[in-house]
């Protein structure tokens, strides 16, 4: 007898009938027990491992109608499959049995290869019906410990679901976004909808092996992250496409970052400018300030120092300068009202909100310019860094973001021009 086709327990109160079923059904490989009573058997469910159970009606002190009421109160139908067997073939009797949970049933005398069959039948229900439930599982742990995002596009009824780690990667929670695919497409960023579209149907079309496209998707902050999706179709027999599923990975870091420093990079800088331009066109006593801090003699420590010292030094101002922006108090609730972003070499860009008053910016400076004039400690050498700094008030008069990175540049290229340590605000007639 091997346990790998199935553990039946035989449940009869006739000595020779159970004998004589259990001694055929382990020629056949089953592992087979058996049990006189109802009552032996709700034990031995307890205490055995037992995947099916030939369960006799007709039985003393307790009968298989009430034993099967008892094993449906602890163990259903697809968990341990109950075929019942009666010496009455009456249909009452049949739609009874079936109604109280039985899986099946078999009348005597029993047809041995009809009870083979359909013990293996409801054997394989009840390991496909696991099987599917430890995948389902596996699935449910691996989308609540997945980083990713994960979808599943049902495309005959045109549903996608959405994992909880999808929806809150934008802001959501689990019931605040729906089924509808228009919940993905009508978050994609206006200049990558198409793209995305497209992406999508040549890969229905069978242009391509997968999807794998890189988008902007708003969030429920109203900003926008970059979201990396992959995905693949699944087609039915006749090579119609049937289901689509994936994975969502938010890039923004990555993709708005500056690696050296993690401080924004130039796009990131530029999307955060255009929400301060934007909130001072609602509100226009709000003021904040652009400034361009350039870092002079960097070219010089590259080339005789080497450019891993230089690569040191920028880190250093770097955590200098958002030290020193942490620390300021005399602008009212700076911390969190700044970003520090490098453009690249050896240029970052501060954006000031919050401001009380122009003036404020300016104290800003002269703190920035007095910290990084102390010296850097790098391999035992001592660095000296000449700073200058450009600033761009806001105003009405400015409209995109590159207005004020032209102008607060032009402000810090005129306090270079007027000595080391200097910043300077940007005056349109001074520049004209």
């Amino acid at each position: 007898m091997s346990p790998d086709l199935g553990r039946v327990l035989v449940v009869d109160d006739t000595l020779n009938d159970r004998e004589i079923l259990a001694r055929r059904l382990a020629r056949k490989g089953y592992a087979v027990s058996v049990a006189d009573t109802a009552r032996e058997l709700l034990e031995r469910i307890r205490t055995e491992s037992v995947d099916l159970v030939l369960l006799d009606i007709e039985m003393p002190d307790i009968t298989g109608l009430d034993a099967l009421v008892a094993v449906r109160q602890h163990y259903t139908a697809v968990h341990l499959p109950v075929i019942m067997v009666t010496a009455r073939n009456q249909s009452e009797e049949i739609v009874k049995v079936l109604e109280l949970g039985a899986n099946d049933y078999l009348t005597k005398p029993i047809d041995f290869p009809v009870a083979l069959a359909r013990i293996r039948i409801h054997l394989s229900l009840m390991r496909a019906e696991q099987a599917l439930r430890a995948s389902e599982e596996r699935y449910a742990l691996a989308a609540r410990g997945s980083h990713d995002g994960l979808w599943d596009w049902n495309l005959r009824n045109d549903t996608i679901g959405f994992s909880c780690r999808w929806k809150s990667m934008l802001g959501y929670s689990e019931t605040e976004i729906g089924d509808s695919p228009e919940e993905w497409f009508s978050r994609i960023h206006e200049g990558d909808r198409e793209k995305v579209r497209r992406c999508v149907a040549e890969h229905l079309d069978g242009q391509t092996s997968h999807v794998e496209i890189e988008a902007r998707m708003l969030h429920k902050d109203g900003g926008f992250r970059w979201m990396l999706t992959r995905g693949v179709m699944v087609r039915d027999d006749d090579g119609a496409p049937v289901r689509m599923a994936g994975s969502q990975t938010d890039i923004t870091e990555g993709k708005v970052a500056d690696p050296m420093t993690g401080f924004p990079n130039r796009v990131l800088f530029l999307d955060r400018l255009s929400r301060s331009i934007a909130y001072r066109r609602r509100h226009p006593d709000s003021l904040f300030a652009v400034l361009v801090v350039d870092l002079g003699g960097f070219k010089l420590i590259n080339d005789s120092l080497g450019y891993a010292v230089g690569d040191r030094l920028l880190i250093g101002v770097a955590t200098r300068l958002e030290s020193s922006l942490r620390q300021i108090d005399t602008v009212p609730c700076l911390d969190p009202s700044f970003t520090i972003a490098r453009l690249g070499g050896d240029a970052f860009t501060i954006i000031l909100t919050d401001l009380a008053d122009p003036s404020d910016a300016m104290r800003v400076a002269e703190r920035l310019l007095n910290e990084l004039r102390r010296p850097f400690h790098i391999d035992d050498k001592e660095l000296f860094s000449s700073m200058s700094i450009g600033i761009a008030l806001s105003t009405l008069a400015r409209q995109q973001p590159e207005d004020y990175l032209r102008d607060a540049d032009t402000a810090m290229h005129r306090a270079k021009a007027l000595g080391k340590g200097r910043y300077v605000v940007f005056d349109a007639l001074v520049s004209a």
